[in-house]
């Protein structure tokens, strides 16, 4: 995926089972960011800091889409838990994180193993892909984002 580069839509089940599109937010922009796993330590300080930034998030007219490869039944879980206020999607399949290209070969405990790359896309309100964020540290993400599209 590339800066201003149209962003093909996509449809994935949310954490209540609503499918959900990316054309179903035209106009606004979104921020989407993908996670390894719901539940684990990085991924839940991550999720936190977009939880405790969403309200200015929301003031700023920014949509917030969380997606893993976990279940719907395991996003729910995870957003019950942690009162995350936006939708969490479903990628069981992996068609979403292979279209941005976050599936990577990743070093764990010193065993490779196959996942997500945490990254963060902005797409904007025309659907075309305005901001990156690779290799993303959980700490101040949500902060780091807010800044950024805040920043006049």
């Amino acid at each position: 995926m590339e800066l201003n580069e149209k962003v093909a839509n996509f449809t994935l089940q949310d954490d209540t089972d609503q499918t959900v599109s990316l054309t179903d937010f035209a106009g606004k922009p979104v921020v989407l960011f993908f996670y390894p796993k719901a539940d684990t330590p990085g991924c839940t300080i991550e999720a936190c800091g977009f939880r405790d930034s969403f309200e200015k998030l929301q003031a700023a007219g920014i949509v917030v889409l969380g997606i893993s490869r976990d279940t719907v039944k395991a996003q729910r879980k995870f957003k019950d838990k942690y009162s995350l206020p936006y939708a969490l999607l479903a990628d069981v399949d992996e068609k979403v994180c292979q279209q941005f290209g976050v599936m990577k070969e990743k070093n764990m405990y010193g065993k490779k193993v196959w996942g997500i790359a945490r990254t963060t896309f902005v797409i904007g309100g025309d659907q075309t892909l305005v901001k990156i964020f690779p290799n993303v540290k959980p700490e101040g993400h949500a902060e780091e984002v807010l800044a950024a599209l805040t920043a006049k």
